[in-house]
């Protein structure tokens, strides 16, 4: 039980990373446990409506949003316009993820590290499914907060949408709905149009 506590204690260090995006109300930028929290709650909210919720198990999706981003810890968050960031963000948050599930139980700790694996591949259901809500969840808060973060960054429509290009084969619904912010964000000046 030791191990599971002195986990616990470490990861309470997620409050302490902070992202690019803001809170809706726009008076600070969110750190990484309140993203986590959010995400989570998001996918619990968006199942009822996704396109392939029949074959998502969603606890398992919530899970991944639980513990993918605990590695950032140690490798800091990466924005997601930072070229530089992702040329060594797998091998950073490899590193992170090695240390930190490491502290864990054995069964736990192989429970988490596949979890966080499978999310990082991203090729089954629920790991699709939680990358949506994980890319979704910034152009919300950017929505509700008049655009802060990319007018802060200069961030271009195109590269809004070539991030989140995938998702439209995915799940077409939520693809309109990110069309639809795209659309708000140039039409209100918080986007440059490209």
């Amino acid at each position: 039980m030791k191990q599971s506590f002195d986990f616990l204690l470490e990861i309470d260090k997620l409050k302490k990373v902070t992202r690019r995006t803001y809170i809706a109300d726009g008076s600070r930028n969110e750190n990484t446990a309140e993203h986590s929290w959010h995400v989570s709650l998001m996918a619990m909210t968006l199942w009822e409506s996704y396109e392939h919720k029949d074959k998502v198990d969603i606890f398992k999706s919530i899970k991944m949003l639980l513990l993918h981003d605990i590695v950032e810890i140690d490798a800091g968050d990466t924005y997601a316009f930072d070229e530089d960031g992702y040329q060594d963000k797998q091998q950073r948050e490899k590193l992170a993820a090695d240390r930190l599930y490491g502290m864990l139980p054995e069964s736990v700790r192989d429970d988490y590290r596949s979890t966080w694996n499978e999310y990082e591949e991203g090729k089954t259901h629920e790991a699709l499914f939680a990358h949506i809500i994980d890319h979704i969840q910034p152009l919300m808060l950017n929505i509700a907060t008049s655009g802060i973060s990319w007018k802060e960054h200069g961030i271009h429509s195109h590269q809004v949408m070539n991030r989140n290009s995938w998702i439209k084969d995915v799940s077409p619904a939520i693809y309109s709905q990110i069309e639809e912010w795209v659309h708000k964000g140039i039409e209100m000046g918080w986007l440059k149009h490209s």
